[in-house]
Formats: structure tokens, sequence, C-alpha cells
């Protein structure tokens, strides 16, 4: 058990550290949040350049999809290094894909503009359009990296497992026919 646990233990922190790799990725692939500043009545509003824009959602998509491709990657490593699996190996994975997208979320923001909208308004000038911060609306993307992982082990060990013995298994008396319709054998 103690085997089992150290492995766990090794599973989780390598696989959350993968999230500064997720975190990057996201901040680099999401697509920009156009925003505009203006003056009105001596006091800066910041709106939407385009207000039906889909690129906040494409923000929440891109996140959701890397996470899960990262989720799908990671299940595949800790499988082909551990078939035997085990429940501390399984929970220590799901534990790291979440730590990992927690990671990658915190990252993606410091890394995208900065959170100060009136400031970067200012900055770019009235009527100038400017990027968003980075800003995840779908906080179930978070869930999308352990789930993916929890869900491809689990086939991957159902398929590809080790396989125990079959305790029920029937056997024959002697001299019994092996085919269990009773037909005779040749």
């Amino acid at each position: 058990m103690k085997t089992e646990l150290r492995e766990a233990a090794v599973v989780t922190v390598v696989v959350a550290l993968f999230g500064a790799l997720l975190g990057v990725l996201w901040w680099w692939l999401a697509p920009s949040v156009p925003l505009v500043g203006d003056v009105v009545d001596n006091g800066w509003v910041v709106y939407f350049k385009d207000s039906e824009g889909e690129q906040a959602i494409g923000v929440d998509g891109t996140f959701t999809l890397l996470a899960l491709a990262f989720g799908l990657v990671s299940a595949v490593a800790v499988f082909l290094w551990r078939r035997r699996g085990g429940v501390p190996l399984v929970i220590g994975l799901a534990v790291g894909g979440f730590l990992g997208a927690l990671l990658a979320w915190w990252l993606g923001v410091r890394l995208g503009p900065t959170q100060d909208v009136i400031a970067h308004a200012k900055e770019a000038g009235k009527g100038v359009a400017f990027s968003a911060p980075l800003k995840l609306g779908a906080k179930g993307a978070l869930l999308a990296w352990p789930l993916a992982a929890l869900v491809v082990h689990l086939g991957l060990t159902a398929l590809f497992g080790p396989r125990d013995a079959d305790p029920y298994q029937q056997h024959p008396p002697q001299g019994q026919p092996k085919d269990p319709y009773g037909a005779p054998q040749a």
C-alpha cells in the first residue's frame, strides 16, 4: 500500500505541474476579446467592441478543449507507466488533473492582459480597442481534465488491463463432454 500511495503522490504532482503548460497554451491560443473605452459623464466606461461576438465563449471553449486533451494524454501516460491501476493511482490522477486545471487557470489569467480594464482603457485611449483580460466564465471547465483522465484511464484499464482469474470458472467432471449443450465429442 505504501508503494501505491507513493506512486499516487508522484502522479498527482507531475500531472498538476503540467497545468503550467496548459495555462501557457490557453493564454497563447485563446481568442482575444476586444473592448473599447469611452468617457461618459467624466468617468470611463468599458464595453465590448462587438456585443454579439463569440470570443468570450471561445476563451472558455479553448480552455475546455485543451483540458480534455491534457486529460487524455495524462491518462494514457499513467496507464502506460502503471498498467495495473489501483484506487490511489486513479485518485492521484484525478486530483492532479484538478490541481493542474487550477494552476492553468491562475497562470493564464496572470499572463493575459491586465485585470484593471479602466486603466487599460485610459492607456489605449478613447474609442481604441484593446484586449480584455482572460477570464474563465464556465468554472465547470476546471473539471474537464480530471473527468477526461478518469474516463480514458477506466477505458484503457477495462480494455488492456490485467485480468483477474475467474473464481467461478466451470470445469466439467471427468469423462463428461466440454460442450455446454451436450453434443458428443469426436
